[in-house]
């Protein structure tokens, strides 16, 4: 592998398919010995819990032509799709622009030459330029909020790079009330450990596209999002995305700057999420029931 993470003759998709290959990481769930109590008797049993771990993001790069790496980000998250929570995260905080500015992903190796499943390295092209206030900005994102550690209202602007297009997707009122029992019947850890977020991606016919899972609600979006990122398959615009809890300003955030134009969710949206689905003319919807739901912004997209 070259310094800036590439492995020679691969693609950018195959040096991200043999890196989650290489690393070794935790299981995403595992065992834990409970007491249970219930009706008045209490027996020993044994648990599956999800696994919460920290994984440090940094970036290497170039710079007046020194290779230079920098952290940026130490997450909690569910193991697994690092890759893709890493390059979405870039993306989605506005670091980097596509896809192709990365050259390779590669992971930390320790003094003994073991590959560390929790610290990923988004290696960017060569010559490639940013704005390097982005690198002075240090994140500490916890798995309920990823916006808590910001280190300034700056890091709030949102400067979307994907136009989101009036009136489209158009989507028929009842497959969004469908859509909370497909993400639900679809979460494989969820239903193991009752644990875990997930994002879902949909057609406007109601087919569930992709799906990622994570203990934080932001780190699912971000796989999602970076898995489309790396594929090459942005902007979103005919999708919908659905989350399995509350949104938040930062989901629409990261919906915006995808373009995703529709953003769907079991439980209620907040006041700033709700402003930035008005002020950008995105579609809100919220408390997905079978047979109900409630429109925040954006009913013209909804039939």
């Amino acid at each position: 592998m070259s310094i800036d993470g590439t492995i020679p003759g691969f693609t950018l998709q195959e040096n991200v398919q043999e890196y989650e290959k290489q690393v070794s990481r935790p299981a995403r769930v595992r065992f834990a010995k409970i007491k249970k109590r219930s009706n008045g008797q209490e027996r020993t049993e044994s648990d599956l819990v999800v696994v919460e771990e920290p994984l440090e993001i940094s970036l290497g790069f170039f710079l007046n032509e020194q290779w230079q790496e920098k952290s940026l980000s130490i997450t909690m998250r569910t193991p697994g799709h690092d890759s893709e929570l890493a390059a979405g995260f870039l993306f989605t905080e506005g670091i980097i622009p596509t896809a192709s500015a990365i050259a390779g992903i590669c992971s930390s190796v320790g003094s003994e030459g073991e590959i560390r499943s929790n610290r990923v390295r988004v290696d960017l092209h060569a010559g490639l330029t940013f704005e390097e206030k982005h690198l002075h900005r240090h994140f500490y994102t916890t798995s309920s909020c990823g916006v808590c550690g910001k280190a300034s209202l700056d890091a709030l602007r949102i400067n979307p790079r994907l136009k989101i297009l009036p009136d489209q997707p158009k989507i028929d009122g009842k497959i969004i009330e469908t859509l909370a029992q497909k993400l639900k019947s679809s979460q494989e850890l969820f239903h193991k450990t009752g644990g875990l977020h997930a994002a879902g991606l949909f057609t406007s016919k109601g087919r569930l596209v992709c799906l990622r899972e994570d203990v934080g609600r932001h780190n699912a979006v971000d796989k999602l999002i970076g898995k489309k990122l790396l594929a090459g398959q942005l902007p979103l615009t005919n999708n919908l995305m659905m989350v399995s809890g509350r949104t938040s300003f930062e989901i629409l955030q990261k919906a915006l700057v995808a373009g995703i134009a529709i953003v769907v969710a079991v439980s209620a949206p907040s006041s700033l999420a709700v402003d930035i689905a008005r002020d950008f003319g995105m579609t809100l919807v919220g408390f997905v029931r079978p047979g109900r739901y409630n429109i925040y912004t954006g009913a013209e997209r909804i039939t």
